[in-house]
């Protein structure tokens, strides 16, 4: 069978990529090391279709080095005491492992002396968090790059090559079309060239619509509903009205959402609205809202709407407060800002001259934890709440304490 178009379209040096100029951008650190020539074991993580597989295959063949592409998962050790023959012949080669998260220990400890005499350079590519899925041996013998979503703007870059590609020809897309499916792509960019593709060949005569991706994708055009209102605008319209205490519009915005049919941008939303909008007023309502969710993505729609109802009518009716969000974004000001100053040193582990607050009454002594230069700053000022009352009250008991 032929190629899909997400491999036909796969660039071939770093230039023709798409988002991640942090890491490929002029003067950044990848382009460096390609344009010097230099190329140190990696590891590479971000979401399913960001660049992973582009980059690491870009790296290898602008630098002309040799090369070899396991699965952690699929090649078993066989497979790697393979590569490491190779290498042995060349002198060195780049090894590029997918899932690198799912590798197991004796493939780890095969490669781990090979990686340490620079015989084997590894790029790595997952999904996972490399911090807390990779054996930490693997871990420190690499440098760990994050790949970001790729922004919109990118997104429809990509489209408009491929659409004007010599390998779909004849194609016919309206602009909506487009906007519909990098927006049900997300940042996932091979997801975008799967579904082009199947529409393309979803008919004769190669005309593609929405109606044409609603009925491969199974998914209605929720980016631009029958009111007219853009999709990201119903979410902002969710959250300002919880925001504000109205509770019918809060159901409302809800309600269009859930016609849509997105059920995890809903909770993602949610996820957030409780703790930027809601917060310390009513701690509570994280913990709830984190049910909420899990059992909405349980028993999926359409029973979650009466979950998502429920938790929405009493967050629209919640006490409201974002000091924890402005204590948060005072600190990282500074911190930014100017040099605030070292630890103290009798917070410095080991300390001779720490005191321990459960030695004493109360399980409290005054002592003194902010670097000298802020010393008397504060940054979580309390809302008139009844929760952050109690907060306020306890501070100014501490203020007093002697």
């Amino acid at each position: 069978m032929n190629d899909l178009l997400a491999i036909k379209l796969r660039p071939k040096k770093l230039d023709d990529i798409v988002g991640q100029q942090h890491l490929i951008g002029d003067g950044k650190i990848i382009f460096n090391m390609v344009k010097n020539k230099k190329l140190f074991s990696m590891i590479l993580y971000g979401k399913p279709g960001i660049g992973k597989t582009s980059i690491a295959l870009c790296i290898v063949n602008e630098l002309d080095v040799k090369y070899r592409m396991l699965n952690a998962v699929v090649n078993n050790k066989k497979d790697f005491d393979i590569v490491i023959e190779e290498a042995k012949v060349y002198g060195g080669m780049v090894l590029i492992i997918d899932e690198i998260h799912r590798m197991n220990k004796d493939k780890q400890d095969l490669l781990l002396p090979y990686l340490e005499s620079g015989l084997i350079v590894l790029i790595g590519m997952t999904t996972s968090n490399p911090y807390h899925s990779i054996n930490p041996a693997i871990r420190s013998r690499c440098q760990i790059f994050e790949l970001k979503d790729i922004l919109y703007e990118d997104m429809k870059i990509a489209m408009d090559r491929a659409i004007k590609s010599e390998f779909l020809p004849d194609i016919k897309i309206d602009d909506e079309a487009i906007n519909m499916i990098i927006n049900l792509a997300g940042s996932d960019l091979r997801y975008a060239y799967n579904l082009l593709e199947v529409c393309y060949y979803a008919n004769d005569d190669h005309m593609i619509n929405c109606d044409v991706v609603e009925s491969v994708s199974g998914k209605k055009n929720i980016f631009h509903d029958k009111d007219g209102d853009g999709y990201y605008d119903l979410l902002s319209a969710l959250q300002k009205s919880i925001r504000g205490s109205d509770v019918h519009a809060s159901v409302y915005y809800l309600a269009r959402l859930i016609e849509g049919g997105d059920l995890d941008s809903i909770c993602r939303r949610l996820s957030v609205i409780v703790y930027e909008d809601i917060g310390l007023a009513n701690s509570s309502m994280g913990p709830k809202v984190d049910a909420a969710v899990n059992c909405a993505f349980r028993v999926g729609l359409p029973e979650a709407r009466i979950i998502l109802s429920s938790v929405v009518i009493e967050l629209a009716l919640s006490p409201k407060s974002n000091s924890a969000e402005m204590a948060i974004d005072k600190a990282l000001n500074d911190i930014r800002s100017f040099d605030t100053g070292n630890v103290p040193k009798h917070l410095h582990n080991p300390s001779d001259t720490y005191l321990y607050p459960h030695d004493y009454p109360n399980s409290y002594v005054k002592q003194q934890y902010l670097p000298d230069r802020i010393k008397n700053r504060e940054y979580y000022v309390p809302k008139n709440n009844r929760n952050e009352r109690l907060f306020r009250d306890i501070m100014d008991k501490l203020k007093r304490y002697k």
